[in-house]
């Protein structure tokens, strides 16, 4: 009874102690980012870690996150699991956290090809079907969430990368046009939200940026909208793409916003000092790069702490990719933040 109550107090402990160190010295990562022109700081989060009262008191600071983004319970799977039967319980609860605290909120996703019902992936639906079925997912979440969502992940990870269009259910059935039938479908239900494409391997130059850039110019030469590219950034220590900063101009010469979506940087295990300081030059570079482009809009990190980070789980040996350890504790890599908007 003793050490199951004296852990979550000693967590709690430590919360108080890094928030007062980072309220005095003036490192509330979303007030700094404001400073520097920016919409928002945020962190992305999941509905099982809001049993956790410590790091619930740090997600809600909105000093420190201005922002926040459902990581899971606003995906296909768990809004739609049968066809035309929606659900919206847990990605509710992100959302009214998100306004009681006066964050703005992310949608993500409407269209993905992961985390599917199979009444979707398995439904061998013609192309008017699906066309009709993408249409009316992304009408309704999009619709139900209206007033409340900031910005949209609209599709997420559609191109391979090399630049090809990822092969799935939908570009299989209907080629490319799920794409502006679900821009589409957002823009009608809530017309005041941002609509972004999403995508990871194209914070620098290469053939799945020209991609996007190259879908940008179609969608708008139709007239479909588009208002934004997020860039998820899932880095690994020491490899960060080159010409981060000038592959986001390219993005804003088109006419569209840019936001660094789902920002960490993994290492492989165990963690040393050596690493956590290139992880810290890593955080302030992509900063930086963001701070230095005028239509890069914001920056969320996909998860704040090593405690809730999707890494390990995905990457065998590798992790520690937050800026704040499992403890939550702040790590060198949020100075490197700090030192990104300075």
């Amino acid at each position: 009874m003793f050490f199951a109550s004296f852990i979550p107090l000693l967590a709690l402990v430590q919360y108080v102690v890094s928030a007062a160190l980072s309220s005095r010295a003036g490192q509330e990562l979303h007030t700094l980012a404001k400073a520097k022109g920016k919409v928002y700081f945020g962190s992305a989060t999941d509905n099982p870690e809001l049993t956790d009262a410590p790091y619930v008191a740090i997600l809600s600071d909105n000093n420190m996150f201005g922002q926040t983004t459902a990581t899971n319970s606003m995906k296909w799977d768990a809004t739609e699991p049968n066809r035309g039967q929606f659900t919206f319980t847990n990605g509710d609860v992100i959302a009214n956290l998100a306004k009681k605290n006066g964050q703005l909120l992310r949608g993500h996703n409407c269209v993905w090809h992961q985390q599917l019902p199979a009444w979707v992936t398995n439904g061998h639906f013609s192309k008017t079907d699906l066309l009709s079925i993408v249409q009316n997912h992304c009408g309704t979440l999009v619709g139900h969430y209206k007033g409340q969502v900031y910005a949209w992940d609209v599709v997420n990870e559609i191109f391979n990368d090399d630049g090809t269009i990822r092969q799935d259910v939908f570009s299989q059935t209907t080629g490319m046009d799920f794409i502006a039938t679900a821009f589409r479908a957002a823009r009608a239900a809530d017309p005041n939200a941002k609509l972004y494409a999403n995508d990871f391997n194209i914070e620098g130059p290469g053939a799945k940026s020209t991609a996007y850039q190259n879908l940008i110019r179609s969608l708008k030469s139709q007239g479909v909208p588009i208002d934004g590219i997020g860039m998820q950034a899932h880095f690994i220590v020491g490899e960060l793409p080159p010409n981060i900063q000038q592959n986001m101009e390219a993005f804003a010469a088109l006419g569209v916003d840019i936001a660094i979506t789902e920002l960490d940087v993994r290492m492989t295990l165990p963690s040393t000092p050596a690493l956590l300081a290139q992880q810290q030059r890593d955080y302030e570079t992509v900063i930086k790069a963001c701070v230095n482009v005028p239509r890069c809009v914001g920056v969320t990190i996909w998860d704040f702490t090593d405690k809730f980070s999707w890494v390990p789980g995905t990457f065998a040996g590798q992790g520690a990719a937050c800026p704040w350890d499992q403890n939550l504790v702040q790590k060198p890599a949020f100075q490197g933040i700090v030192a990104g908007f300075s």
